[in-house]
Protein backbone atom coordinates (compact mmCIF):
# COMPACT_ATOMS: atom_id res chain seq x y z
CA UNK A 1 0.00 0.00 0.00
CA UNK A 2 1.19 3.45 -1.03
CA UNK A 3 -0.21 5.21 1.51
CA UNK A 4 -2.05 3.42 4.39
CA UNK A 5 -3.08 7.02 6.29
CA UNK A 6 -6.84 6.43 6.20
CA UNK A 7 -6.30 3.35 7.90
CA UNK A 8 -7.37 3.55 11.40
CA UNK A 9 -6.75 1.57 14.64
CA UNK A 10 -9.80 1.60 17.10
CA UNK A 11 -9.73 0.66 20.37
CA UNK A 12 -12.33 0.06 22.78
CA UNK A 13 -12.19 -1.47 26.72
CA UNK A 14 -9.75 -4.47 25.93
CA UNK A 15 -11.17 -4.56 22.43
CA UNK A 16 -8.71 -3.68 19.75
CA UNK A 17 -9.62 -4.15 15.71
CA UNK A 18 -9.26 -1.91 12.53
CA UNK A 19 -11.27 0.40 10.74
CA UNK A 20 -11.18 2.81 7.76
CA UNK A 21 -12.06 6.69 7.14
CA UNK A 22 -14.71 7.34 4.92
CA UNK A 23 -15.03 10.51 5.32
CA UNK A 24 -13.52 13.26 7.42
CA UNK A 25 -15.67 12.77 10.51
CA UNK A 26 -16.82 8.91 9.64
CA UNK A 27 -15.03 5.42 10.43
CA UNK A 28 -16.39 2.23 9.69
CA UNK A 29 -15.53 -0.37 11.49
CA UNK A 30 -16.77 -3.82 12.91
CA UNK A 31 -20.25 -4.01 15.80
CA UNK A 32 -18.43 -6.20 17.83
CA UNK A 33 -15.30 -3.94 18.15
CA UNK A 34 -17.54 -1.43 19.63
CA UNK A 35 -20.14 -3.44 21.70
CA UNK A 36 -19.02 -1.90 24.55
CA UNK A 37 -19.15 1.84 23.47
CA UNK A 38 -22.52 2.75 25.37
CA UNK A 39 -23.28 5.28 27.31
CA UNK A 40 -24.36 2.64 30.74
CA UNK A 41 -20.42 0.84 30.09
CA UNK A 42 -18.91 4.32 30.63
CA UNK A 43 -16.61 2.98 27.97
CA UNK A 44 -14.91 5.53 25.25
CA UNK A 45 -14.03 4.45 22.06
CA UNK A 46 -10.87 6.00 20.16
CA UNK A 47 -9.30 6.20 17.36
CA UNK A 48 -5.96 7.03 15.79
CA UNK A 49 -4.41 6.61 12.41
CA UNK A 50 -1.34 4.81 12.34
CA UNK A 51 -0.03 6.51 8.69
CA UNK A 52 -0.87 10.14 10.64
CA UNK A 53 0.94 9.88 13.93
CA UNK A 54 0.98 13.50 14.62
CA UNK A 55 -2.88 13.54 14.17
CA UNK A 56 -3.36 12.01 18.22
CA UNK A 57 -6.19 9.97 19.33
CA UNK A 58 -9.94 10.81 18.62
CA UNK A 59 -12.76 10.46 20.42
CA UNK A 60 -15.92 8.28 18.71
CA UNK A 61 -19.24 7.41 19.31
CA UNK A 62 -21.56 4.84 17.45
CA UNK A 63 -24.00 6.90 15.36
CA UNK A 64 -25.24 3.90 13.01
CA UNK A 65 -25.42 -0.04 13.92
CA UNK A 66 -26.14 -2.66 10.72
CA UNK A 67 -28.55 -4.46 13.75
CA UNK A 68 -26.14 -7.19 14.95
CA UNK A 69 -27.06 -9.06 18.32
CA UNK A 70 -23.94 -10.53 19.46
CA UNK A 71 -23.14 -13.56 17.76
CA UNK A 72 -20.40 -14.57 15.63
CA UNK A 73 -23.02 -15.79 13.12
CA UNK A 74 -25.60 -12.45 13.12
CA UNK A 75 -25.66 -10.21 10.25
CA UNK A 76 -25.16 -6.78 10.01
CA UNK A 77 -21.24 -6.61 12.00
CA UNK A 78 -21.04 -2.76 11.07
CA UNK A 79 -20.82 0.56 13.13
CA UNK A 80 -19.95 3.45 11.79
CA UNK A 81 -17.86 5.94 13.97
CA UNK A 82 -18.67 9.72 14.18
CA UNK A 83 -15.04 11.60 14.88
CA UNK A 84 -14.91 14.24 17.89
CA UNK A 85 -13.42 16.45 14.91
CA UNK A 86 -12.52 16.84 11.56
CA UNK A 87 -9.77 14.43 10.09
CA UNK A 88 -6.95 16.34 7.25
CA UNK A 89 -6.89 12.90 5.99
CA UNK A 90 -8.49 12.04 1.98
CA UNK A 91 -10.78 9.45 2.89
CA UNK A 92 -10.53 5.86 1.41
CA UNK A 93 -11.97 5.19 -2.01
CA UNK A 94 -13.88 2.49 -2.91
CA UNK A 95 -13.86 -0.05 -5.66
CA UNK A 96 -16.25 -1.24 -8.85
CA UNK A 97 -18.39 -3.99 -6.71
CA UNK A 98 -16.96 -6.95 -8.37
CA UNK A 99 -13.26 -6.16 -8.38
CA UNK A 100 -12.37 -8.47 -5.75
CA UNK A 101 -13.54 -11.58 -8.09
CA UNK A 102 -11.90 -12.63 -11.36
CA UNK A 103 -10.31 -15.38 -13.32
CA UNK A 104 -7.31 -13.72 -12.17
CA UNK A 105 -7.77 -13.70 -8.73
CA UNK A 106 -6.27 -10.68 -7.71
CA UNK A 107 -4.36 -10.28 -4.60
CA UNK A 108 -6.46 -7.95 -1.65
CA UNK A 109 -4.42 -6.61 1.75
CA UNK A 110 -5.67 -5.87 5.07
CA UNK A 111 -3.90 -3.41 7.89
CA UNK A 112 -4.80 -5.01 11.03
CA UNK A 113 -3.65 -4.79 15.07
CA UNK A 114 -3.42 -8.12 16.54
CA UNK A 115 -1.43 -8.48 19.55
CA UNK A 116 2.02 -6.91 19.54
CA UNK A 117 1.61 -4.87 16.31
CA UNK A 118 0.66 -1.75 17.84
CA UNK A 119 1.57 0.32 14.54
CA UNK A 120 -0.21 -2.13 12.88
CA UNK A 121 0.35 -5.15 9.85
CA UNK A 122 0.11 -6.19 7.01
CA UNK A 123 -2.09 -9.69 5.37
CA UNK A 124 -2.38 -10.95 2.06
CA UNK A 125 -5.42 -12.61 1.18
CA UNK A 126 -8.03 -13.95 -2.07
CA UNK A 127 -11.57 -14.59 -2.26
CA UNK A 128 -12.22 -18.10 -2.68
CA UNK A 129 -15.53 -17.47 -4.54
CA UNK A 130 -17.80 -14.58 -5.88
CA UNK A 131 -20.44 -16.72 -3.66
CA UNK A 132 -22.07 -14.88 -0.79
CA UNK A 133 -22.48 -17.22 2.48
CA UNK A 134 -25.92 -17.12 4.00
CA UNK A 135 -26.31 -13.69 1.91
CA UNK A 136 -23.64 -12.15 3.63
CA UNK A 137 -20.00 -12.61 3.53
CA UNK A 138 -17.18 -13.18 1.25
CA UNK A 139 -15.20 -16.26 2.36
CA UNK A 140 -11.51 -15.16 2.63
CA UNK A 141 -8.33 -17.48 2.09
CA UNK A 142 -4.71 -16.61 2.36
CA UNK A 143 -2.87 -15.64 -0.40
CA UNK A 144 0.30 -17.95 0.53
CA UNK A 145 1.11 -20.69 3.47
CA UNK A 146 2.90 -18.21 5.00
CA UNK A 147 3.41 -15.26 6.37
CA UNK A 148 0.36 -13.30 8.73
CA UNK A 149 -2.91 -14.84 9.47
CA UNK A 150 -6.22 -13.31 10.41
CA UNK A 151 -6.43 -12.82 13.83
CA UNK A 152 -8.01 -10.70 16.43
CA UNK A 153 -7.15 -7.10 15.95
CA UNK A 154 -8.20 -7.29 11.84
CA UNK A 155 -12.18 -7.20 12.80
CA UNK A 156 -12.96 -3.73 11.06
CA UNK A 157 -10.16 -3.41 9.21
CA UNK A 158 -10.52 -2.75 5.59
CA UNK A 159 -9.94 -5.32 2.81
CA UNK A 160 -8.55 -3.84 -0.42
CA UNK A 161 -7.66 -4.28 -3.76
CA UNK A 162 -3.57 -4.51 -3.72
CA UNK A 163 -3.43 -2.71 -7.29
CA UNK A 164 -5.86 -0.41 -7.35
CA UNK A 165 -5.81 0.40 -3.20
CA UNK A 166 -9.51 0.82 -3.49
CA UNK A 167 -11.69 -0.83 -0.51
CA UNK A 168 -13.92 -3.79 -1.55
CA UNK A 169 -15.26 -4.83 1.66
CA UNK A 170 -14.06 -4.92 5.57
CA UNK A 171 -12.80 -7.99 7.63
CA UNK A 172 -15.68 -9.51 10.08
CA UNK A 173 -14.26 -12.74 11.32
CA UNK A 174 -11.15 -15.11 11.24
CA UNK A 175 -11.78 -18.91 11.11
CA UNK A 176 -10.72 -21.06 14.41
CA UNK A 177 -8.62 -23.61 13.20
CA UNK A 178 -5.28 -21.18 12.58
CA UNK A 179 -4.30 -23.73 9.74
CA UNK A 180 -7.03 -22.82 7.83
CA UNK A 181 -5.72 -19.35 7.45
CA UNK A 182 -8.69 -18.08 6.46
CA UNK A 183 -11.75 -15.90 7.35
CA UNK A 184 -14.77 -13.90 5.80
CA UNK A 185 -15.12 -10.21 4.97
CA UNK A 186 -18.25 -8.33 4.52
CA UNK A 187 -18.51 -6.85 0.79
CA UNK A 188 -19.24 -3.26 0.41
CA UNK A 189 -22.05 -3.82 -1.38
CA UNK A 190 -23.76 -6.03 1.58
CA UNK A 191 -22.43 -2.74 4.08
CA UNK A 192 -24.30 -0.39 1.90
CA UNK A 193 -27.26 -1.99 2.99
CA UNK A 194 -26.84 -1.49 6.03
CA UNK A 195 -25.40 2.51 5.99
CA UNK A 196 -27.28 4.10 3.00
CA UNK A 197 -24.88 6.79 2.64
CA UNK A 198 -22.25 4.24 1.99
CA UNK A 199 -23.92 3.47 -1.36
CA UNK A 200 -23.06 7.07 -2.87
CA UNK A 201 -19.60 6.04 -2.33
CA UNK A 202 -19.51 2.67 -4.21
CA UNK A 203 -19.59 3.13 -7.65
CA UNK A 204 -22.38 1.73 -9.45
CA UNK A 205 -22.30 2.06 -13.45
CA UNK A 206 -24.92 4.56 -15.08
CA UNK A 207 -25.12 6.60 -11.62
CA UNK A 208 -23.35 9.53 -10.31
CA UNK A 209 -22.81 9.73 -6.33
CA UNK A 210 -25.55 12.63 -6.25
CA UNK A 211 -27.89 10.19 -8.31
CA UNK A 212 -27.66 7.69 -5.44
CA UNK A 213 -27.86 10.68 -2.42
CA UNK A 214 -30.84 12.00 -4.58
CA UNK A 215 -32.36 8.91 -4.63
CA UNK A 216 -31.68 8.04 -0.84
CA UNK A 217 -33.47 11.36 0.23
CA UNK A 218 -36.61 10.72 -2.03
CA UNK A 219 -36.54 7.18 0.24
CA UNK A 220 -36.46 9.24 3.33
CA UNK A 221 -39.04 11.40 2.30
CA UNK A 222 -41.45 9.01 0.77
CA UNK A 223 -41.17 6.78 4.39
CA UNK A 224 -41.64 10.47 6.18
CA UNK A 225 -45.15 10.76 4.11
CA UNK A 226 -46.10 7.27 4.74
CA UNK A 227 -45.78 5.50 2.42
CA UNK A 228 -46.65 1.92 2.44
CA UNK A 229 -44.98 -0.30 -0.43
CA UNK A 230 -43.57 -3.52 -0.07
CA UNK A 231 -39.82 -3.31 -1.02
CA UNK A 232 -40.00 -7.34 -2.62
CA UNK A 233 -42.95 -5.67 -4.84
CA UNK A 234 -40.70 -2.96 -5.94
CA UNK A 235 -38.03 -4.58 -6.85
CA UNK A 236 -39.26 -7.60 -8.65
CA UNK A 237 -41.69 -4.77 -11.02
CA UNK A 238 -38.32 -2.78 -11.02
CA UNK A 239 -36.00 -5.68 -12.83
CA UNK A 240 -39.02 -7.60 -14.79
CA UNK A 241 -39.50 -11.78 -14.39
CA UNK A 242 -35.88 -12.64 -15.66
CA UNK A 243 -34.14 -10.01 -13.09
CA UNK A 244 -31.51 -10.89 -10.33
CA UNK A 245 -32.85 -12.80 -7.52
CA UNK A 246 -33.04 -11.00 -4.08
CA UNK A 247 -30.32 -12.65 -1.82
CA UNK A 248 -33.11 -13.59 0.78
CA UNK A 249 -36.60 -13.26 1.24
CA UNK A 250 -37.52 -10.28 2.42
CA UNK A 251 -35.32 -6.86 2.08
CA UNK A 252 -34.87 -5.01 5.30
CA UNK A 253 -35.88 -1.51 3.89
CA UNK A 254 -37.21 0.41 0.82
CA UNK A 255 -33.03 1.34 0.57
CA UNK A 256 -31.80 -1.99 1.04
CA UNK A 257 -34.36 -3.13 -2.26
CA UNK A 258 -33.25 0.00 -3.77
CA UNK A 259 -29.70 -0.11 -3.09
CA UNK A 260 -29.84 -3.87 -4.17
CA UNK A 261 -31.39 -2.59 -7.58
CA UNK A 262 -28.47 -0.23 -8.45
CA UNK A 263 -25.62 -2.39 -7.63
CA UNK A 264 -26.97 -5.83 -8.65
CA UNK A 265 -28.97 -5.96 -11.31
CA UNK A 266 -27.85 -6.31 -14.75
CA UNK A 267 -30.69 -3.64 -16.24
CA UNK A 268 -29.10 0.29 -15.67
CA UNK A 269 -32.46 1.13 -16.45
CA UNK A 270 -34.36 -1.42 -13.43
CA UNK A 271 -33.10 1.66 -10.64
CA UNK A 272 -35.27 4.36 -12.79
CA UNK A 273 -38.24 2.02 -12.78
CA UNK A 274 -38.27 1.63 -8.97
CA UNK A 275 -38.15 4.70 -8.16
CA UNK A 276 -40.94 5.57 -10.66
CA UNK A 277 -42.79 2.31 -9.40
CA UNK A 278 -42.35 3.77 -5.58
CA UNK A 279 -43.80 7.58 -6.49
CA UNK A 280 -46.73 5.60 -7.70
CA UNK A 281 -47.14 4.86 -3.67
CA UNK A 282 -46.38 8.07 -2.32
CA UNK A 283 -49.70 9.65 -2.39
CA UNK A 284 -49.65 12.23 0.39
CA UNK A 285 -46.46 14.49 -0.90
CA UNK A 286 -46.79 15.74 -4.60
CA UNK A 287 -43.60 17.14 -4.46
CA UNK A 288 -41.73 13.69 -3.48
CA UNK A 289 -43.87 11.51 -6.11
CA UNK A 290 -42.99 13.93 -9.02
CA UNK A 291 -39.67 13.91 -7.74
CA UNK A 292 -39.39 10.40 -7.77
CA UNK A 293 -40.72 9.97 -11.49
CA UNK A 294 -37.91 12.23 -12.73
CA UNK A 295 -35.10 10.72 -11.10
CA UNK A 296 -32.68 10.68 -12.25
CA UNK A 297 -32.67 14.06 -13.90
CA UNK A 298 -35.63 13.90 -15.89
CA UNK A 299 -33.82 10.79 -18.44
CA UNK A 300 -36.35 8.34 -19.76
CA UNK A 301 -35.41 4.96 -19.18
CA UNK A 302 -36.25 1.57 -21.64
CA UNK A 303 -38.29 -0.83 -20.94
CA UNK A 304 -37.19 -4.69 -19.80
CA UNK A 305 -34.56 -5.77 -22.09
CA UNK A 306 -32.79 -4.00 -24.69
CA UNK A 307 -33.30 -0.44 -25.82
CA UNK A 308 -34.10 -0.76 -29.90
CA UNK A 309 -31.45 0.70 -32.11
CA UNK A 310 -33.20 3.85 -34.43
CA UNK A 311 -34.12 3.26 -38.36
CA UNK A 312 -30.77 3.62 -40.65
CA UNK A 313 -28.70 2.07 -38.03
CA UNK A 314 -26.18 -1.00 -39.10
CA UNK A 315 -28.04 -4.13 -38.68
CA UNK A 316 -27.24 -5.78 -35.03
CA UNK A 317 -25.29 -9.33 -35.11
CA UNK A 318 -27.40 -12.62 -35.88
CA UNK A 319 -29.53 -13.51 -32.55
CA UNK A 320 -29.46 -9.94 -31.55
CA UNK A 321 -32.72 -8.25 -31.60
CA UNK A 322 -33.53 -6.33 -35.22
CA UNK A 323 -33.90 -2.56 -35.10
CA UNK A 324 -37.51 -1.09 -34.90
CA UNK A 325 -37.99 1.37 -38.11
CA UNK A 326 -39.29 4.79 -36.66
CA UNK A 327 -42.81 5.52 -38.39
CA UNK A 328 -42.44 7.85 -41.27
CA UNK A 329 -44.91 9.66 -43.22
CA UNK A 330 -44.83 9.46 -47.53
CA UNK A 331 -47.49 12.00 -47.49
CA UNK A 332 -46.22 15.21 -48.99
CA UNK A 333 -48.89 17.27 -47.53
CA UNK A 334 -47.63 16.12 -43.69
CA UNK A 335 -44.11 15.98 -42.43
CA UNK A 336 -43.48 12.29 -40.37
CA UNK A 337 -44.78 12.95 -36.38
CA UNK A 338 -42.49 12.12 -33.59
CA UNK A 339 -45.42 10.98 -30.91
CA UNK A 340 -44.76 10.32 -27.86
CA UNK A 341 -47.14 8.38 -26.25
CA UNK A 342 -49.23 8.12 -22.79
CA UNK A 343 -49.91 4.14 -22.57
CA UNK A 344 -52.82 3.36 -20.31
CA UNK A 345 -52.95 -0.68 -19.67
CA UNK A 346 -55.97 -1.65 -18.08
CA UNK A 347 -56.92 -5.63 -17.20
CA UNK A 348 -58.83 -7.82 -15.37
CA UNK A 349 -56.69 -8.81 -11.88
CA UNK A 350 -56.51 -11.73 -9.96
CA UNK A 351 -57.33 -10.08 -6.88
CA UNK A 352 -61.05 -11.06 -7.26
CA UNK A 353 -63.89 -10.27 -9.84
CA UNK A 354 -63.96 -6.82 -10.31
CA UNK A 355 -60.19 -5.75 -9.38
CA UNK A 356 -58.71 -4.46 -12.48
CA UNK A 357 -54.97 -3.89 -12.83
CA UNK A 358 -54.32 -0.20 -14.16
CA UNK A 359 -51.10 0.89 -15.37
CA UNK A 360 -49.31 4.31 -17.12
CA UNK A 361 -46.29 4.73 -18.92
CA UNK A 362 -45.01 7.22 -20.80
CA UNK A 363 -43.59 5.81 -23.80
CA UNK A 364 -41.06 7.28 -26.60
CA UNK A 365 -40.76 4.54 -29.17
CA UNK A 366 -39.36 1.36 -28.14
CA UNK A 367 -38.70 3.27 -24.20
CA UNK A 368 -40.46 3.27 -21.49
CA UNK A 369 -40.99 4.86 -18.27
CA UNK A 370 -43.52 3.86 -15.70
CA UNK A 371 -45.49 6.74 -14.07
CA UNK A 372 -48.10 4.21 -12.01
CA UNK A 373 -49.58 1.11 -11.71
CA UNK A 374 -52.56 -0.01 -9.12
CA UNK A 375 -55.00 -2.74 -8.71
CA UNK A 376 -58.11 -1.16 -8.33
CA UNK A 377 -61.96 -1.81 -8.13
CA UNK A 378 -63.76 -0.67 -11.60
CA UNK A 379 -65.18 2.61 -9.87
CA UNK A 380 -61.68 4.10 -9.40
CA UNK A 381 -60.53 3.06 -12.93
CA UNK A 382 -61.15 6.27 -14.05
CA UNK A 383 -59.45 8.91 -11.71
CA UNK A 384 -56.72 6.93 -11.09
CA UNK A 385 -56.18 7.03 -14.74
CA UNK A 386 -56.72 10.50 -15.29
CA UNK A 387 -54.44 11.51 -12.08
CA UNK A 388 -51.30 9.60 -14.02
CA UNK A 389 -51.87 10.69 -17.26
CA UNK A 390 -51.63 14.40 -16.48
CA UNK A 391 -48.45 13.23 -14.38
CA UNK A 392 -47.52 11.73 -17.44
CA UNK A 393 -47.25 14.87 -19.24
CA UNK A 394 -44.43 15.83 -17.09
CA UNK A 395 -41.95 13.31 -18.79
CA UNK A 396 -42.69 14.68 -22.18
CA UNK A 397 -40.36 16.59 -24.89
CA UNK A 398 -41.71 19.88 -25.24
CA UNK A 399 -41.22 19.44 -29.27
CA UNK A 400 -42.95 15.96 -29.45
CA UNK A 401 -46.58 15.36 -30.36
CA UNK A 402 -48.71 13.55 -27.26
CA UNK A 403 -50.54 10.76 -28.17
CA UNK A 404 -52.93 9.17 -24.80
CA UNK A 405 -53.11 5.43 -26.19
CA UNK A 406 -55.63 3.01 -24.18
CA UNK A 407 -54.79 -1.01 -24.12
CA UNK A 408 -57.81 -2.49 -22.80
CA UNK A 409 -59.75 -5.77 -22.56
CA UNK A 410 -61.98 -7.03 -24.87
CA UNK A 411 -65.03 -6.25 -22.74
CA UNK A 412 -64.16 -2.44 -22.78
CA UNK A 413 -63.41 -1.56 -26.12
CA UNK A 414 -66.66 0.69 -26.66
CA UNK A 415 -65.67 1.89 -23.55
CA UNK A 416 -66.25 5.62 -24.28
CA UNK A 417 -62.31 6.81 -22.83
CA UNK A 418 -62.31 9.97 -25.14
CA UNK A 419 -65.39 11.39 -23.75
CA UNK A 420 -64.23 11.16 -19.91
CA UNK A 421 -64.25 14.13 -18.34
CA UNK A 422 -59.74 15.42 -18.63
CA UNK A 423 -60.49 16.08 -14.38
CA UNK A 424 -62.57 17.12 -11.48
CA UNK A 425 -62.49 20.92 -12.37
CA UNK A 426 -62.05 20.62 -16.39
CA UNK A 427 -64.96 19.28 -18.34
CA UNK A 428 -62.96 19.10 -21.59
CA UNK A 429 -63.53 15.60 -23.40
CA UNK A 430 -60.36 13.92 -23.03
CA UNK A 431 -59.96 13.39 -26.57
CA UNK A 432 -60.57 17.23 -27.65
CA UNK A 433 -57.67 17.95 -25.39
CA UNK A 434 -55.28 15.41 -26.60
CA UNK A 435 -55.14 12.67 -29.62
CA UNK A 436 -57.02 9.65 -27.66
CA UNK A 437 -56.91 5.65 -29.28
CA UNK A 438 -58.22 2.87 -28.80
CA UNK A 439 -56.10 -0.71 -28.81
CA UNK A 440 -56.90 -3.81 -27.76
CA UNK A 441 -54.59 -5.45 -24.84
CA UNK A 442 -54.63 -9.17 -25.80
CA UNK A 443 -53.27 -7.80 -29.21
CA UNK A 444 -50.54 -6.58 -28.13
CA UNK A 445 -49.60 -9.76 -26.39
CA UNK A 446 -49.72 -11.79 -29.56
CA UNK A 447 -46.68 -11.88 -31.36
CA UNK A 448 -47.61 -13.28 -34.62
CA UNK A 449 -49.78 -10.00 -34.99
CA UNK A 450 -47.34 -7.72 -33.95
CA UNK A 451 -45.10 -9.50 -36.70
CA UNK A 452 -48.30 -9.08 -39.11
CA UNK A 453 -48.65 -5.12 -37.56
CA UNK A 454 -45.14 -4.25 -38.79
CA UNK A 455 -45.14 -5.31 -42.02
CA UNK A 456 -49.04 -3.69 -42.38
CA UNK A 457 -47.30 -0.18 -41.45
CA UNK A 458 -44.34 -0.71 -43.75
CA UNK A 459 -46.65 -1.72 -47.01
CA UNK A 460 -48.64 2.15 -46.13
CA UNK A 461 -45.47 3.84 -45.04
CA UNK A 462 -45.19 3.52 -48.74
CA UNK A 463 -48.35 5.37 -49.66
CA UNK A 464 -48.60 8.67 -51.24
CA UNK A 465 -52.39 8.52 -50.28
CA UNK A 466 -54.74 7.35 -47.87
CA UNK A 467 -55.48 4.05 -47.44
CA UNK A 468 -59.07 2.29 -48.34
CA UNK A 469 -62.12 1.36 -45.83
CA UNK A 470 -63.02 -1.55 -45.64
CA UNK A 471 -66.82 -1.32 -44.82
CA UNK A 472 -68.84 -4.02 -42.68
CA UNK A 473 -72.79 -2.86 -42.93
CA UNK A 474 -75.56 -3.04 -40.88
CA UNK A 475 -76.82 -6.27 -42.91
CA UNK A 476 -73.57 -7.74 -43.51
CA UNK A 477 -73.88 -11.51 -42.22
CA UNK A 478 -70.23 -12.30 -42.91
CA UNK A 479 -68.88 -14.99 -40.69
CA UNK A 480 -65.55 -14.41 -38.23
CA UNK A 481 -63.39 -16.73 -39.63
CA UNK A 482 -64.47 -15.52 -43.19
CA UNK A 483 -63.91 -12.23 -43.04
CA UNK A 484 -60.62 -12.61 -40.43
CA UNK A 485 -59.51 -14.53 -43.94
CA UNK A 486 -60.63 -11.48 -46.33
CA UNK A 487 -59.20 -9.13 -44.22
CA UNK A 488 -55.60 -10.53 -43.20
CA UNK A 489 -53.95 -9.60 -47.07
CA UNK A 490 -55.08 -5.99 -46.37
CA UNK A 491 -53.34 -3.36 -45.11
CA UNK A 492 -55.79 -0.17 -44.84
CA UNK A 493 -58.62 0.62 -43.04
CA UNK A 494 -61.63 -1.28 -41.25
CA UNK A 495 -65.02 0.35 -40.47
CA UNK A 496 -68.01 -1.01 -38.78
CA UNK A 497 -71.31 0.63 -38.82
CA UNK A 498 -72.33 -0.83 -34.95
CA UNK A 499 -70.86 -0.35 -31.71
CA UNK A 500 -69.06 -3.71 -30.90
CA UNK A 501 -71.60 -4.28 -28.38
CA UNK A 502 -74.32 -5.01 -31.04
CA UNK A 503 -75.19 -8.59 -30.77
CA UNK A 504 -74.22 -9.27 -34.96
CA UNK A 505 -71.26 -7.03 -35.04
CA UNK A 506 -69.66 -9.01 -31.95
CA UNK A 507 -67.90 -12.12 -34.41
CA UNK A 508 -67.68 -9.57 -36.98
CA UNK A 509 -65.64 -7.27 -34.48
CA UNK A 510 -63.34 -10.00 -33.41
CA UNK A 511 -62.98 -11.23 -37.17
CA UNK A 512 -61.22 -7.63 -36.96
CA UNK A 513 -58.87 -7.74 -34.19
CA UNK A 514 -57.50 -11.00 -35.33
CA UNK A 515 -56.09 -9.56 -38.68
CA UNK A 516 -53.30 -7.42 -39.15
CA UNK A 517 -55.62 -4.03 -39.35
CA UNK A 518 -53.76 -1.22 -38.70
CA UNK A 519 -56.41 1.23 -37.96
CA UNK A 520 -60.28 0.36 -37.18
CA UNK A 521 -63.33 2.72 -36.46
CA UNK A 522 -66.49 2.23 -35.49
CA UNK A 523 -69.46 4.86 -33.83
CA UNK A 524 -69.96 4.68 -30.26
CA UNK A 525 -73.75 4.27 -30.37
CA UNK A 526 -76.47 4.37 -33.35
CA UNK A 527 -77.62 1.50 -35.30
CA UNK A 528 -77.80 -2.30 -33.91
CA UNK A 529 -77.36 -3.43 -37.36
CA UNK A 530 -79.67 -6.81 -38.30
CA UNK A 531 -81.10 -4.72 -41.50
CA UNK A 532 -79.97 -4.39 -45.01
CA UNK A 533 -77.99 -1.06 -45.57
CA UNK A 534 -80.41 1.76 -46.58
CA UNK A 535 -80.04 5.38 -47.12
CA UNK A 536 -81.49 6.39 -44.02
CA UNK A 537 -79.66 3.99 -41.38
CA UNK A 538 -77.48 6.30 -39.32
CA UNK A 539 -74.54 2.93 -39.84
CA UNK A 540 -74.63 3.59 -43.26
CA UNK A 541 -74.32 7.76 -42.79
CA UNK A 542 -71.28 6.92 -40.02
CA UNK A 543 -69.32 4.40 -42.63
CA UNK A 544 -70.16 7.27 -45.73
CA UNK A 545 -68.59 10.24 -43.17
CA UNK A 546 -65.69 8.37 -42.12
CA UNK A 547 -64.70 6.96 -45.27
CA UNK A 548 -64.47 9.90 -46.79
CA UNK A 549 -62.62 11.65 -44.53
CA UNK A 550 -59.86 8.84 -43.52
CA UNK A 551 -59.32 8.01 -46.96
CA UNK A 552 -57.75 10.91 -47.94
CA UNK A 553 -55.16 11.50 -44.75
CA UNK A 554 -52.00 9.15 -43.72
CA UNK A 555 -52.87 6.39 -41.86
CA UNK A 556 -49.59 7.88 -39.11
CA UNK A 557 -51.55 10.96 -38.67
CA UNK A 558 -55.28 9.64 -38.46
CA UNK A 559 -55.05 10.09 -34.40
CA UNK A 560 -54.26 13.81 -34.87
CA UNK A 561 -56.78 14.12 -37.62
CA UNK A 562 -59.23 12.55 -35.23
CA UNK A 563 -58.57 14.94 -32.62
CA UNK A 564 -58.65 17.90 -34.85
CA UNK A 565 -62.32 16.70 -35.64
CA UNK A 566 -63.38 16.06 -32.29
CA UNK A 567 -62.10 19.29 -31.44
CA UNK A 568 -63.28 21.42 -33.96
CA UNK A 569 -66.49 19.21 -35.99
CA UNK A 570 -70.29 19.92 -35.27
CA UNK A 571 -71.30 16.79 -36.69
CA UNK A 572 -72.05 13.74 -34.89
CA UNK A 573 -70.98 11.44 -36.07
CA UNK A 574 -67.30 12.84 -35.51
CA UNK A 575 -68.20 13.25 -31.74
CA UNK A 576 -69.07 9.62 -31.87
CA UNK A 577 -66.20 7.97 -34.02
CA UNK A 578 -63.72 5.67 -31.88
CA UNK A 579 -60.37 5.26 -33.36
CA UNK A 580 -58.36 1.76 -33.01
CA UNK A 581 -55.04 2.50 -33.96
CA UNK A 582 -52.01 0.24 -33.12
CA UNK A 583 -48.61 0.86 -34.82
CA UNK A 584 -46.24 -1.81 -32.53
CA UNK A 585 -43.61 1.11 -33.42
CA UNK A 586 -44.70 3.33 -31.31
CA UNK A 587 -44.99 1.54 -28.20
CA UNK A 588 -42.61 -0.97 -26.02
CA UNK A 589 -43.20 -4.59 -26.07
CA UNK A 590 -45.45 -5.69 -23.19
CA UNK A 591 -43.44 -7.37 -20.62
CA UNK A 592 -43.39 -11.08 -20.89
CA UNK A 593 -44.75 -13.44 -17.94
CA UNK A 594 -47.45 -12.79 -15.25
CA UNK A 595 -46.52 -9.31 -13.28
CA UNK A 596 -48.81 -10.74 -10.40
CA UNK A 597 -49.72 -13.35 -8.41
CA UNK A 598 -53.32 -13.91 -7.95
CA UNK A 599 -52.34 -15.24 -4.43
CA UNK A 600 -49.81 -12.92 -3.87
Amino acid sequence: MNSPSWHARIGCGNEVGGGFLVSDRHVLTCAHVVAADAPEHGVTTTVTFPGSPALGPFTATVVAHGGWHGAATDPGDLAVLALDRPVPIEPARFAPLTEAYGAEEPKLLAYGFPQHYEEGTVAEFRVTADQLIAAEWVQLEAWSAYGQPLAPGFSGAAVVHADTKEVVGMVTAADRDPRIRGGRMLPSGIMARYWPRLGELIPTPGHTRADKAELRALIARAEAAGVEASPERLYRDAVGPHGTLPPRERFGSLWEAAWYTLAESTDPTAPARFAARLADFVDTDTATRHALQRWPGGQRQPSYGQRQPSYGQPQPPYGQPAPVPAPVSRNPRVPARRWESVLVEIEHSGAGQGQFIVSVSLCRGQERHPVGERSLPRGKVKAYALERISEAYRLIDRDAHELIAFALPRQWHNNPVHTWKRSKDDPTPLGSFSPVVVMDLARRRDPMLQHKLHQAWQELDTRTTGAELHRVECGSDQGQVSLTRQLRPRTGLLGFAAPPRAARAKGQFKAGLNAPVPVILWPQTGCEGGHEPKDDCPGTSFLDAVGAYVESRAPGELPYDIWELRRDSDQEWARQVTLFWEDPRCFPEPAVGFRHSPVG
